[in-house]
């Protein structure tokens, strides 16, 4: 048996890289020059030769135990770097500065961060009997179960970070159905986050030395059988399988994955699956742009001692959140400058992430200079990154493309792709890894 992979992205590489473990045939193709897709690192140069490193798209991984295993026998473990105890604080602007978020119980009941309202809707929490409706948005099932100040002061910033989405359109069931699972077996989301604490702990933030693209990188160096800048033409479904057309030539697979983005996907499987490709088409990404400032320390007052900032929709600011990327990880900067990652855009700011260069670089500096008290005329290194296409939005135009998804299994079409069960690197390569074990079970079965 023979599996072909359209897209070399970490979801394509990781699949690629499991099969070739378990001595299953495949073929891999990629359009670009590089593996890695949304995935990208850049070491740059200050104006003095000081060198930053730069995240474009995904700046950490979140994982546990297996993952680290899984890490370990891909052979990188030497270039891992967890992140600090410090950036698990998270700030939210609200009042006109940064608060930090309640990390816990003690914090939420005796902060100020909340209203007693609030705080007496989430101890009632376990109380409420109300259940999930078809088709429920992420802020409608905040609200039933908590308030709404819940969902304008930690979902929609949190949700705008992750999924760069408004959660009044994502939806629970397509986002953490895991809430919907807590809210039918234990009646209460505050039960089933007790009853799973443990779990949750064991979860760890991670990158590597020299930045995210280490991960692709050292999967498509292990590949005996990717091909780059072969962008696949067109795909054609026969009797025993598919005929995959790429630049390089033709090559027929018994089963066939899409491990590419809705806009490519939807151009191959048009000719065959005209509905699949229409859902597709639906699938919203909003743009997002990665402004990367560097400070000298002695220059900006806010001790900069978590994660970052974000900020709610309410709050009108000008971009969605503030990483600091200088407080995560080791050796991004000097020791004498502060990194941060600025990202602005997302569903609810579409048009400032559009803005000149020009314009993006100093509402991002007037931003930063009156939020963490920077005292510099600018920064002494920035740089940007445009995604036009940022993440796939997770809302009930979703539901349509994984109907149709499920439908074209039966004929060995199948999808590892972030636009398809779970957005996050660690749900790609969960996927990835989960696929790879059904296809060589497949190919087990196949040879009996």
């Amino acid at each position: 048996m023979t599996i072909g992979i359209i897209g070399a992205g970490v979801s394509g590489l990781a699949l690629a890289y499991e099969l070739q473990q378990q001595g299953i045939d495949y073929h891999i193709w990629e359009s670009a020059g590089r593996a890695g897709g949304y995935i990208g690192s850049q070491w740059a140069t200050g104006p003095t030769g000081q060198q930053y490193l730069r995240e474009l798209g995904p700046n950490s991984l979140l994982g546990d135990a297996d993952l680290l295993l899984w890490l370990d026998k891909l052979g990188i473990t030497p270039e891992l770097t967890f992140s600090k105890p410090v950036s698990k604080a998270r700030y939210i602007f609200r009042d006109g500065q940064y608060r930090q978020l309640p990390s816990g119980p003690p914090s939420l009941l005796f902060g100020n961060f909340f209203s007693w309202k609030t705080k007496l809707a989430i101890l009632r929490e376990r109380n409420n009997k109300t259940k999930s409706p078809e088709g429920e948005t992420l802020a409608q099932f905040f609200r039933r179960r908590f308030s709404n100040e819940i969902v304008d002061y930690a979902l929609a910033p949190f949700v705008g970070g992750i999924y760069a989405g408004d959660p009044e359109h994502l939806l629970v069931s397509e986002t953490f159905p895991i809430l919907l699972h807590y809210e039918k077996e234990y009646g209460s989301v505050l039960r089933g986050l007790i009853k799973n604490q443990s779990a949750a702990g064991r979860r760890q933030s991670f990158s590597f030395r020299d930045g995210m693209q280490a991960l692709p990188n050292a999967l498509a160096n292990r590949l005996t059988n990717l091909s780059l800048n072969d962008p696949v033409e067109r795909i054609t479904r026969t009797s025993d399988g598919w005929q995959v057309e790429a630049a390089t030539g033709t090559q027929t697979v018994d089963t066939l994955v899409l491990a590419i983005g809705t806009d490519a996907a939807s151009r191959l499987v048009a000719a065959t699956y005209p509905d699949f490709a229409a859902a597709l088409r639906e699938v919203e990404y909003p743009p997002m742009t990665a402004i990367h400032s560097v400070y000298k320390r002695a220059d900006v007052q806010h001790p900069l001692n978590g994660f970052g900032g974000l900020n709610p929709k309410v709050e009108g600011r000008f971009a969605s959140g503030h990483i600091w990327s200088s407080s995560i990880f080791e050796g991004r900067c000097p020791d004498d400058e502060v990194l941060i990652t600025t990202m602005v855009g997302g569903q609810s700011g579409e048009r400032n992430a559009r803005l000149p260069d020009s314009v993006l670089f100093e509402k991002v500096h007037q931003e930063l200079s009156t939020s963490f008290g920077i005292t510099a005329k600018e920064p002494v290194f920035r740089a940007l990154t445009r995604w036009e296409r940022a993440i796939p939005q997770y809302d009930s135009r979703i539901v349509a493309v994984k109907q149709q998804a499920e439908a074209v299994e039966k004929d060995g079409l199948l999808v590892c792709a972030n636009w398809y069960k779970g957005v996050s690197l660690s749900d790609c390569l969960g996927k990835a890894r989960q696929l790879a074990n059904q296809l060589s079970s497949k190919s087990l079965i196949n040879k009996f």
